[in-house]
């Protein structure tokens, strides 16, 4: 296979970006953290644009020591961007080769270790134990393990305090942001949705409880539908489920009681009864459906699944804050919108779902934000929080519903970073 068709296949349309500046400092920038999931690896790398002096465009020296602006600073800065790449796990040897194309794993931080000048990686997941041999074969890297849960919960409490219209709602086909008051951030409730679901409540920085959870996730909606409709790839199947009608395969409400609600018990007529509960019919055998209504069912229950289990989970903590990340949502509307109303049911409109603009990379941005744990990311979150970002060049209004193309695509955020 052509190292240039993975890496384009890879950037396009799997990769998004956040632009940031950063200014330099004496330790050479980390460049890439990984992910590697059961289903998915995911990528964070780090790209510098170059550096100017605000005025004369000189080439500053990397032993400025950092420091906060005050919008007013004619202090050096160093323009950067963080990419997000995301691969399948069954297909690991496209990911190293893309990594091999663009030399991400030569920019990798050294540390100390047994054999000189070795290249540590940064990585979390189940797979950084896996594979953790065949990167070293093939790309030379150790992979430095990162606890998962801290990732995840890093790479949220990063997203939230850092990045200004991260976290929105959606209803009705409709997306609202959210401001995020930093000061009362805590406590939420995280759920992330990988190949299964974690459930985390999240008390600060580092101060955190996986309080429940679910095999019920993104690996159940890929798999059974891999089997029932013969997909090849999850976005296929999301793609399917787009154009798909649950109620060909649900049981509703109405279709046990005559067409009308149950209104004593408060279940609208439209209200799922049984989910595939029509597909027990002796009439029928699996060809007889077709893919997309299985795809659309199967989406539904799972994503009403997971909005129950996690509003029971925020009920019993009192948390109001619910976010959801991982990239079984991806940006898709049928299953933002199934978990907000199952959100909103159960708990009678007190609590509401939340989303992230980059939901998807949560372990792999807490990942990169361990390297230099007491510097460089403290110091990092620190100054994008106290600093508004002068545009936002995005496309806010990308289409939900086109699940072949990602969320965060197009997306860069820009922020001042200057030496002192």
């Amino acid at each position: 296979m052509d190292v240039k068709d993975v890496a384009d296949r890879a950037l396009l349309p799997d990769e998004a970006s956040i632009t940031m500046l950063q200014a330099e400092s004496r330790s050479p920038m980390p460049h890439l953290a990984i992910d590697i999931g059961g289903s998915l690896i995911k990528l964070v790398y780090y790209s510098r644009n170059g550096d100017w002096l605000p005025e004369d465009n000189k080439i500053w020296s990397s032993k400025e020591s950092l420091g906060v602006s005050n919008g007013e600073t004619n202090h050096p800065l160093s323009e950067g961007r963080l990419h997000f790449a995301k691969f399948e796990t069954s297909k690991i040897n496209d990911c190293i080769e893309f990594i091999q194309s663009k030399q991400l794993h030569v920019g990798g931080q050294h540390h100390e270790v047994p054999s000189k000048n070795k290249i540590v990686i940064k990585a979390t997941g189940g797979g950084a134990f896996k594979f953790t041999d065949l990167f070293k074969e093939k790309l030379g890297i150790l992979l430095d393990k990162e606890d998962e849960m801290d990732c995840l919960v890093a790479g949220a409490n990063f997203l939230l305090k850092a990045v200004q219209r991260e976290a929105f709602i959606y209803m009705d086909g409709q997306k609202e942001f959210v401001q995020i008051d930093h000061k009362d951030l805590y406590p939420y409730l995280l759920i992330n949705i990988g190949s299964g679901v974690s459930m985390i409540k999240v008390d600060g920085d580092g101060k955190f409880e996986r309080v429940s959870g679910t095999s019920v996730g993104g690996g159940t909606f890929w798999g059974l539908g891999r089997l029932l409709t013969k997909c090849q790839s999850f976005d296929e199947l999301l793609e399917l489920s787009r154009v798909g009608n649950n109620r060909v395969i649900d049981m509703l409400v109405g279709d046990i009681y005559g067409g009308t609600d149950y209104a004593k018990i408060g279940l609208s007529s439209t209200n799922i009864a049984s989910s595939f509960g029509k597909a027990i019919s002796v009439d029928k055998e699996l060809e007889d459906y077709n893919p997309e209504d299985i795809s659309r069912s199967l989406l539904r229950m799972i994503s009403n699944n997971i909005g129950q289990i996690a509003y029971l989970n925020a009920l019993r903590y009192g948390l109001k804050r619910i976010f959801f990340g991982g990239f079984f949502i991806r940006g898709h509307a049928y299953t933002m919108d199934t978990i907000s109303v199952a959100v909103h049911y159960w708990s009678k409109g007190e609590a509401q779902a939340m989303f992230l603009r980059h939901e998807g990379f949560l372990g792999a941005l807490g990942a990169f934000t361990s390297y230099e744990r007491h510097g460089f990311d403290d110091l990092m979150v620190h100054q994008l929080t106290q600093l508004c970002p002068r545009r936002e060049s995005c496309s806010e209004d990308i289409l939900h519903s086109a699940p072949h193309r990602d969320v965060n695509e197009e997306k860069t955020i820009d922020c001042n970073v200057f030496t002192s």
